[in-house]
């Protein structure tokens, strides 16, 4: 282990000062140790565990100077204390209090100028309150919504600018508006849309450029319409569409007996 990792230094750079400090008796009972469990060490994971030991300290630290110590307090501290530190200057102080606070009180963090908080905020939302961030700036908060928000309110997500948010709505989108998808500009999206249509409704993407559409198309359209793609420009399409046509007429024959 480096000396790094093993140092017991504070978040300004300097020594642990176990002398100074205000809990120096916490250490004789066993209730914190140097370079492991301390509240004045620069490493996130000591002050955890600082206050994991001592949770009912986590009050007097809301207002620290360093924004590890307040953020780990803020899992730990009295709830009524944390509406404040929604409005802190780090992005993990807010989250960590949002965490442990009503819907109605983190309302305002939908908005927030930090992406990893709005993406957590999303977790903690329910659907009527995502409507309202489904046009975030960042197309990773919009890609949460749209796995998580209810399917029947993704059809304002249909024509998003990023691929991906839109290709994870075709997945999700209720089956009846699956049609206004069909001709998105992505293959990845249409390759989507396909593979949910039903077989009924395939035909209408028969002429899609991309060969891949085209073969889940002949895979599973009715198929009366099937013919039309024997001609494919693309062997694996004209050899599935040979295979169905082949299957079909000698099912045919076999009725026919």
């Amino acid at each position: 282990m480096s000396h790094d990792i093993t140092e017991a230094v504070d978040w300004r750079g300097n020594a642990v000062d176990c002398e100074a400090c205000p809990h120096r008796d916490l250490k004789e009972r066993g209730l914190c140790r140097p370079g492991h469990a301390c509240v004045n060490d620069r490493y996130a994971r000591r002050i955890d565990r600082f206050f994991n030991w001592n949770p009912a300290l986590a009050d007097s630290y809301l207002k620290h100077e360093h924004f590890e110590v307040r953020a780990i307090a803020a899992k730990h501290a009295t709830v009524f204390l944390l509406p404040p530190l929604l409005d802190d200057p780090d992005e993990a102080v807010r989250w960590n209090a949002a965490r442990r606070l009503p819907v109605r009180l983190i309302m305002k963090l939908r908005h927030d100028p930090h992406r990893e908080v709005r993406i957590r905020v999303v977790t903690l939302l329910e659907d009527r309150d995502l409507v309202a961030m489904m046009d975030d700036p960042d197309y990773y908060v919009r890609l949460v919504i749209c796995r998580k928000i209810d399917r029947n309110l993704l059809l304002k997500m249909v024509h998003d600018e990023e691929t991906e948010v839109r290709r994870v709505v075709a997945a999700r989108l209720p089956q009846q508006w699956l049609t206004r998808m069909a001709d998105d500009d992505e293959a990845v999206v249409r390759l989507e849309v396909a593979r949910r249509l039903p077989p009924d409704a395939l035909h209408l993407m028969k002429n899609d450029p991309d060969w891949r559409v085209r073969y889940e198309v002949a895979s599973r359209v009715d198929v009366a319409e099937v013919a039309g793609l024997s001609d494919d420009e693309d062997s694996l399409v004209r050899e599935i569409v040979l295979a169905r046509l082949t299957d079909e007429s000698a099912r045919v024959t076999d009725i026919s007996r």
